[in-house]
Formats: C-alpha cells, structure tokens, sequence
C-alpha cells in the first residue's frame, strides 16, 4: 500500500479518530481524505500531470499535510523546503528540481518576493496580497481525478543539507517512503492509539517518513506544532496527551533549561522519546532520564539517502552504552562497517558505514555520476565513520571527508571538536585539514568563545595537552565569531576551507 492508499484505509477503518491535532482542534480521517482530493483536484486543473513535481515551503501546519497528500493523490511528486532558506537557497532547488508550483506559508512571503522563477505560487495558511491563497483554491476546484500510482513511483525529492557544497536531491518511491514509516512504527512499537508529537520541522526527512509515515501507517494521530518553542513543546504533550515524539537533543535539553516550572508538566502519557541528529553522552542521559522521570529513550541513527533508515540505541543500553547508534540495522535495513572496499571492520577497529534498506533512495535528481559514486555493489556508502566496540556497538567517530591525515596519521576531527568544545569558554569548535607540503594536511581549528570569556589559543592547548595525542592538537587555531551553518544546524566545513585558503 502507498500513503494514498493507507489513507484512504484509515478513513473507513477508523472515520471518527483525528488523523491531525492543531491548535486544539482535531481533523479526522475523512476530513483531511477530503481536503486532500480538493487539492489534488487544484493541482489537476492547474495542469499538473503524473510525475510532476510540487514544491512546498512551510512550518508544521495542516495545509502542508493537505498538499503533500494532495500531490501524492494526483500522481504529484512533492519537494518539501526547509522554511529556513533564504531566497537564493530556495532557487537553487526549484531551479534543480523544476516544479510546476512553489507553495509558500504565509509568513514566508518575504522569501517568496525575492525568488525570480516563474512558475506558479500559492500562499498557505493566511492571506497574502498578489499571491493566490492554496486554501481558498481549494474550495472551488475541480473534481478529483484519480490516478494509478505504483510502489516504484517518485513521491518525494528530499534535498540534503549540502554541509560539502549544493544540496543533492534524493529521490524517494511510494514503496520506499512507506517502508520508513514502517520502520519508524517498529522501532517504537506505534499503533492506533499513539499521539505524535510532531514539533521538529515535518519538512526534514526522518519526521516526514519515519515518523508521519509511521504514524499514519498504524492509524494514530499526529498533534502538530507549528514551530519548536520548549514551552509549546511541553503544553502540547500536557494537554495533548501525547505517547511518541521525536526531536533533536537539545529539544530535551532546552525546556530544562529555560523553562524554570518545568517539573509542573504532565508529561506521564509518553512511552517513547525518540531523538536523533547526533549523540547525548551518559552525563546528559542521566539528567534527562531524571528530568523527563522516564527510561524509555531511543537514539536513531539515518540519513535522507536511506529513507531515513539505519540503527537504533534502545532504551536499556541508553546509559551503558551512551554515544552509540546501536550495534545493527533495524529491520528492513542491513548493516556493514567497511575498513576497506573488500574488508569488514572487526571489534575495536574503524570504519565505514554502509547500508542496503527497503527504504533507500532511487538515487539523486538528474544527478546519474553522483548516484553512481554513492552506491557499491547495491550497498551505500553513507560517509560516516564508526568505531567499533568490544560488543559490537557503533560509535560514529566522523565523516570520512571531514577525516585528516597528518604525517600518515588519522585525525578524527569530531574527536578534536569533542575535547575542545569540553575546554572552559569555548562555545563552539570544527576542526579542519588544510594542505601542508610536508606533513599532507595540517590540523586546522576554528574555535568560538562563549559570551565574554577570555579565551585564546595557548590556553586552548594547554587544556587539549594532556587530553590528546600531540599530532591531534591543532597546529592552527583560529578564534572566530561565529562558524557557517546549514539551515539544519550542520557546520559548513568547506566554507571554512574556502575563507582559510583566501
């Protein structure tokens, strides 16, 4: 079945539970089935053909629920865009991926003035003069004409992060997109009567497949936020009753500390708390398993090549084993750690991580040479490296172009980071190699101080001295006011290579 399909299934299965929650108000499944063949419908008689696709730019609203099924429905491809772009960023993927309509949130206007294209634009969720409004579209469109979708049709173009140049789009298939959801529902034991909480950004990859996918596969609700804020995060899952959410980590470290009556929430209905994004260490888990009065975390590890799809740290090794990804692929997903091209990586060596998964991507958008580059013998080389421990868990140690090879030993610049961000008055660190004649690369820190510390490099050494080896330790050390991020939260490294070298 595709998400169509399920939808449509959810409707007779279960025509009085609320599919979406927003702003205390509930959507039953019939109700979001109807307001999707409204859009589906809109898009139809705007010309909208099979295959083609539909860009859509917005916070966690309804009306992108009602587009993105809206799309699938017509036989649309939907590309969901980080509503954090800025407008040079946003032409760049509706340039590359050549939709027939840009959906816009309203409050997203002032990108939307700026973007040249001339395709058609909708504005969502409030009006906006000289734009037309997607809802009010919708409530004069045309019927509904169904269209034949196969497992092996595009449905989503997922762009990357683009932390080592231009975002790629990953192309996703109805099949693909569900066996995320499906794997997102196992990993948590989901079903009917779950309440997601769907407070990160439901653009993003794992939240859109993983978690809506899965969320609607089982038949649950999903309670949406339109934007992360801790104290909205806090009341939604109090007076929402939420069971699942999953967000990055520090969205469980920041109601901690911002909120100061935080202990005064209920947040006794959840079951599972899901983050991924990067690892919490032991310290971190102990205080929020003791914050959050609950045992029941789960790290995930993915990528948007694999659906997301990849490994999970359960519950009862949260604490022994801190920092790990989990020791296997979940189901659906297979596992490999490489040291080399021909040879698995065994306890207490490093390699990379490569993956085969139900849920992986056809490749990337009109980009055959990188598609080509990312696959081997049906396996993807996902780029990240891991350590592998005495029991066989993971440990993603770094990327392998971020890696440097300094007089013909391996730097790990996430272990560099790591210590260096641990040193007194530093906010925030990346660790670089810069080519040097002699020693191949040379290792290359960019280091922010928290807010009035006085901080420099020597004192920075010597807190690293007897923390690392002396080939780690940054020959270069630059104290900067910021470092260059993704919209995502991801530094820029090649940035960094590219103002060192001016």
């Amino acid at each position: 079945m595709n998400l169509v399909e399920i939808l449509e299934s959810n409707t007779r299965k279960n025509p009085t539970r609320d599919c979406l929650r927003a702003d205390g108000k509930g959507y039953a499944f019939p109700a979001v089935r109807d307001m999707a063949k409204k859009a589906a419908g809109l898009f139809q008689g705007f010309g909208l053909e099979k295959g083609d696709r539909i860009a859509v730019m917005s916070q966690n609203t309804v009306s992108f629920v009602v587009a993105f099924y809206g799309t699938l429905m017509a036989g649309g491809v939907v590309v969901p865009i980080n509503h954090k772009l800025m407008a040079p960023e946003v032409e760049y993927i509706l340039d590359h991926s050549g939709p027939k309509f840009f959906l816009f949130d309203a409050s997203l206007v002032s990108v939307a003035d700026k973007l040249t294209t001339g395709i058609r634009k909708m504005a969502m969720d409030g009006p906006v003069a000289s734009y037309d409004r997607f809802e009010d579209l919708c409530d004069s469109a045309a019927a509904f004409s169904p269209v034949e979708i196969s497992d092996g049709d595009p449905a989503e173009i997922l762009y990357t992060s683009g932390t080592t140049g231009k975002p790629k789009g990953c192309v996703h298939t109805h099949r693909g997109v569900v066996m995320s959801g499906i794997t997102g529902a196992i990993a948590t034991r989901m079903d009917a009567d779950d309440r997601l909480l769907m407070a990160m950004p439901i653009w993003h990859s794992s939240p859109l497949n993983n978690w809506f996918a899965g969320i609607q596969y089982v038949g649950g609700t999903t309670v949406l936020i339109r934007e992360y804020h801790p104290l909205h995060f806090l009341q939604a899952i109090t007076q929402e009753k939420c069971t699942v959410y999953f967000g990055a980590p520090i969205s469980y470290i920041m109601p901690v500390q911002m909120i100061p009556d935080f202990d005064s929430f209920d947040l006794s209905s959840m079951r599972a708390w899901v983050y991924g994004g990067g690892p919490i260490g032991a310290d971190t888990v102990r205080m929020i398993m003791a914050r959050y009065k609950s045992d029941r975390f789960y790290q995930v590890y993915g990528m948007t090549e694999s659906g997301p799809t990849g490994a999970t740290l359960v519950p009862k090794d949260q604490i022994r084993k801190a920092g790990s990804i989990g020791r296997s692929g979940l189901p659906g997903c297979d596992i490999v750690v490489m040291k080399s091209p021909t040879r698995e990586a065994g306890p207490g060596e490093v390699g990379e991580i490569w993956l085969k998964a139900d849920s992986m991507m056809k490749g990337y958008f009109n980009d055959p040479e990188a598609t080509k580059n990312a696959f081997e013998k049906g396996w993807y080389k996902s780029g990240d490296v891991v350590r592998i421990d005495e029991d066989g868990y993971m440990f993603v140690v770094d990327r392998i172009k971020d890696m440097i090879v300094t007089g013909g030993e391996n730097v790990y610049s996430k272990e560099v980071e790591d210590v260096i961000t641990a040193c007194p008055g530093v906010a925030a660190a990346a660790v670089i190699g810069i080519t040097h004649p002699e020693w191949g690369e040379t290792v290359t820190a960019f280091v922010v101080p928290a807010r009035d510390a006085a901080i420099d490099a020597e004192k920075i050494r010597a807190f690293l001295a007897d923390r690392l080896a002396k080939y780690k330790v940054p020959r270069v050390m630059e104290i900067v006011e910021s470092l260059p991020y993704t919209p995502t939260g991801k530094i820029m490294k090649y940035k960094l290579r590219k103002t060192y070298r001016q």
